[in-house]
Parts: structure tokens; C-alpha cells; sequence
């Protein structure tokens, strides 16, 4: 399932934000404090995420946020703050993009890329912090293998690895080849569109690896009802809904799909691209016995004329009753009664045949 949102973010500050508020209570909570504080501001959807997060474990704890009680009501106002009570800053006025990062991502927003007409400076020195741009990337590829275990991503090149093994190795790989940049227009939660670059390599490569495995372990309903669902599990998360019934039923239905999916998946990234390169799995549902164009055995091709006039009935059904009620409606030569008088007109329906 690709949990992404709007097609293109991969959700690293969605998915951080209720571990962090998680943990959060858990210290509260052991320090005996009656409130909790975070930074977020009143137009963001971290405000929701860590909230809705805190709810579900301290339902009656107070939470401050200066944003929206403070009179601070802009970036430079923050600076000055700071500034004014000697509070150190890595940041300046010119380089304040609101920025998150973790293991998974950084986000880049604020400053030249609030306005959409504006190309992000990917050549910058400085402003990606992952990787390269696809024009400074290698003009030679590089090849990976990922390894799966029943969807648990478990090896790259052969060597086993833990998972934030995994991730910071394909950060590092794919980062050297400008993979995983996205500029994205994103709809937020509390109603106004929001632009960012994000930059998520290793995740990038990751989910790219585990669709493709998925693509030849998993059978035609299932795999299409996982993309249907990981649209809405997309939305829980960017909505900060993590800790609900439905995310966890969702959750629970995604593992159970997952039995099947191991194997290797090989790629290639080139210059922000990233190219299939091989798949193997021993539990391949794709059989070359049926699917190839030589001579075969196992398939009778006169089969599919008899399912080609079941599947297509409601079609065929369909177009003759359209026939009539055209008919019906287009013919004015009737009589008091509503019966068609005099020459019948029928008009004729133009079928397209294609063979694909």
C-alpha cells in the first residue's frame, strides 16, 4: 500500500509527529505535569497532529501553544524574540525556511517558495540536505537490491540490516542520485493550500521496491483494493488520526496482505529516476507458461470469446435498450395515442473494435 498523500508526500512529518507526542505524554505524565506546550502555529497541521495525539493519551491535559496566545505572529517576530533574550539561533533572517527533518525526510517551506511561480534553487549550495539534484547526480548508474520478508524490507545488496539501517543506507544512495525530490502544492488539513519541496530518498526508493514485489505476489483484487485503501490510511495520517480504530483496522487488513510479499527487488537509479531492473519471489503469481506470446499448452485462447460475451452482456444490454429509448425519444411522427405513425427511423450506432 503506498500511504501517499496527494501523490506525491510520503508523509515523514505526519508519520513523526504522533511518536513524538506519544512520548511526550508518556514524560509528562511521569513528571506529574498538569500541561503540555509545543511550537506548532495556528495555520499548520502539526497543531492537529500533536493534539489529536495527546488527546488519545491524556484526554484532560491543558496544551499552550504561544502561536496562537502570544502576540508572535510571523517568523521575524520569532527571530526577534529570540534575539531579545539571547536564545541562539542556527538560522537567519535569509535562510529561515521552515524546515523539518528526521530520519525519513526533510521538508522545506516559507521564504521564495511560497510563491508556485517560483523554481525551488535545487542547485544551491545548501538548500538540499539529503542529496544532489538530478543534475549534479553521477552520470553512471547505480544498482540496488532490496530484500523482502513478508513486506518487511530486511537487506540491501545481500547484507542484512536493521530497518533504520535500511533507510539511512538508501538515504545515502539515493541522495547521490538526486532521488525522492517532490514540489509539491498540498491541500492542509486546516483548508489553505501549502507549497514545500520535500526530499525522501531512502523512502522513495523504498516504497518503489516494495510496489514492485507486490506486483507479482499479490492477486488482481487485492492489490487493487490496497491502492484504494492506502489513499484513505494516507489521509488519517497527514490528518493526525493515527491513534483511531480505522487506522489500526486499516493496519491490521495491510499485514494480513502481506504474507506472500518477499523477495528481491533489483533497481536502478539514474539522475532522479528510479528504473526496474528485476524482481524474483518465490511466491510469484506471474507464470511465463501462460503469459507468453510463443506457442502454449496451458492457456485455450478460444476460451475467452465465451468470457468476453458474459463479461460484456450488461454492455450489450445496455446498448439495445439505449437503441430503443433513442428511438422513442428522436421519432416525433406519432399519433394521439403515443404509437409511431408512418416510416420507422432507426438510427445507427457506430461500434469501435480494438484489440489490446
Amino acid at each position: 500500500m503506498k500511504n501517499v498523500y496527494e501523490s506525491k508526500y510520503l508523509l515523514g512529518t505526519s508519520f513523526a509527529r504522533p511518536v513524538i507526542a506519544k512520548r511526550i505524554v508518556e514524560i509528562a505524565l511521569a513528571e506529574g505535569a498538569d500541561a503540555i506546550c509545543h511550537g506548532c502555529t495556528g495555520k499548520g497541521n502539526d497543531q492537529v497532529r500533536f493534539e489529536l495525539a495527546i488527546k488519545a493519551f491524556a484526554p484532560d491535559m491543558k496544551i499552550i501553544a504561544p502561536w496562537r496566545e502570544w502576540t508572535i505572529k510571523s517568523r521575524d517576530e520569532e527571530i526577534d524574540y529570540a534575539e531579545a533574550h539571547n536564545i541562539p539561533l542556527k538560522i537567519t533572517r535569509e535562510t529561515n525556511y521552515s524546515k523539518d527533518k528526521n530520519i525519513w525526510h526533510i521538508s522545506h517551506e516559507g521564504l521564495d517558495l511560497e510563491d508556485p511561480a517560483n523554481e525551488p534553487m535545487y542547485n544551491k549550495e545548501g538548500f538540499l540536505e539529503l542529496g544532489v539534484s538530478p543534475e549534479q547526480a553521477p552520470d553512471k548508474p547505480t544498482y540496488v537490491t532490496i530484500s523482502f520478508e513478508k513486506g518487511i524490507p530486511v537487506a540491501v545488496d545481500g547484507e542484512k540490516l536493521g530497518s533504520v539501517e535500511i533507510v539511512k543506507k538508501l538515504n545515502q544512495l539515493g541522495g547521490e542520485n538526486g532521488i525522492g525530490i517532490v514540489d509539491l502544492v498540498e491541500n492542509r488539513l486546516v483548508g489553505m493550500k501549502s507549497r514545500g519541496v520535500y526530499e525522501t530518498p531512502g523512502g522513495t526508493i523504498l516504497y518503489h521496491a516494495h510496489n514492485k514485489l507486490e506486483e507479482i505476489t499479490l492477486d488482481r483484487d487485492t492489490y487493487h483494493f490496497k491502492q484504494q485503501v492506502g489513499l484513505r490510511f494516507a489521509e488519517l495520517v497527514y490528518f493526525g488520526q493515527w491513534y483511531t480504530p480505522l487506522r489500526k483496522a486499516i493496519s491490521a487488513f495491510v499485514d494480513s496482505t502481506q504474507e506472500t510479499v518477499t523477495g528481491d527487488v533489483k533497481l536502478k537509479l539514474y539522475k532522479g529516476n528510479i528504473i526496474d531492473a528485476g524482481v524474483t519471489s518465490p511466491y510469484s503469481l506471474y507464470d511465463m507458461d501462460i503469459a507468453t506470446f510463443d506457442e502454449d499448452e496451458v492457456y485455450n485462447q478460444k476460451d475467452s470469446a465465451g468470457f468476453i460475451k458474459l463479461f460484456g452482456l450488461p454492455i450489450k444490454v445496455q446498448a439495445k435498450k439505449n437503441l430503443i429509448k433513442e428511438y422513442f425519444v428522436t421519432d416525433k411522427n406519432r399519433d394521439h395515442s403515443g404509437r409511431t405513425m408512418g416510416k420507422i427511423i432507426v438510427r445507427p450506432i457506430a461500434f469501435v473494435m480494438h484489440n489490446s
